[in-house]
C-alpha cells in the first residue's frame, strides 16, 4: 500500500466506525498505521521454523471422581 492508499483506508474506516477525523488527524493516523504495517512486515519476513516457538498444548484436567450416592448405580 502506498501513502494515498493508507490515507484512503483510514478515512473509509473512520466513516464506517462513525468517527470524525479532520484531515490533519487522518494523516497522523495514516502515518502511524503505515509505520506499524512496516514493522509488522519486518517481523513477518524473519524466517521461522515451526520448532522455534511451539504452541502450548491445552490439556484440561480430568473431572474429580464424584462420591457415589445410594441412588447412583
Amino acid at each position: 500500500m502506498n501513502e494515498s492508499d493508507v490515507l484512503a483506508y483510514v478515512k473509509a474506516s473512520a466513516i464506517t466506525q462513525g468517527l470524525v477525523l479532520d484531515e490533519a488527524r487522518a494523516r497522523q493516523v495514516a502515518t502511524h498505521l503505515a509505520r506499524t504495517a512496516h514493522l509488522a512486515q519486518l517481523l513477518d519476513d524473519v524466517p521461522l521454523g515451526v520448532d522455534y516457538e511451539p504452541a502450548e498444548v491445552y490439556k484440561p484436567l480430568a473431572f474429580p471422581p464424584q462420591p457415589k450416592t445410594p441412588d447412583t448405580p
